[in-house]
């Protein structure tokens, strides 16, 4: 766990087969431990849950490379680490950084990977945005002055 106070719950390895169901809904919501008197006991959860967890450790790993070269601005040294932070103005870039900061304190205090996670494919997609150039189209704003029935 990333996070000591994150809920698990706890079922014994005959539980899987016996009330499976039960099991499976609880590790959908967040990890379970299975405890198992013949081996180590085992954490079930949900494919979603450790891609985030997986993609923390990655940010984790980023953001310490980062930590420990000392040349240049934060943004500059996270632009170095994360290339498509370039497509990103420079007042943009240093938001994202801090941003990206945050939500990996957030999300290393919490155990909830999804936070960092979400912040990075956030920055990311807005910058991908940019380079495909999506932030240069005009917007025409159409006001009719005519209030629009509820559905």
């Amino acid at each position: 766990m990333l996070a000591t106070d994150h809920p698990t719950s706890v079922f014994h390895s005959s539980d899987l087969s016996r009330h499976s169901t039960r099991v499976f809904a609880a590790a959908e919501a967040h990890p379970v431990e299975v405890t198992r008197r013949d081996g180590e006991d085992l954490v079930l959860m949900s494919k979603r849950e450790a891609s985030a967890r997986e993609g923390l450790l990655q940010l984790a790993a980023t953001l310490i490379g980062v930590a420990t070269d000392t040349r240049g601005s934060l943004a500059e040294r996270m632009s170095a680490a994360l290339p498509w932070m370039l497509a990103l103005n420079p007042e943009d870039r240093a938001a994202c950084a801090d941003e990206l900061l945050d939500a990996a304190r957030a999300s290393f205090s919490t155990g909830e990977a999804h936070l960092a996670v979400a912040a990075l494919r956030s920055w990311r997609e807005t910058a991908t945005a940019l380079a495909a150039g999506l932030g240069e189209l005009s917007v025409e704003w159409i006001d009719t002055g005519l209030p629009v029935a509820r559905p």
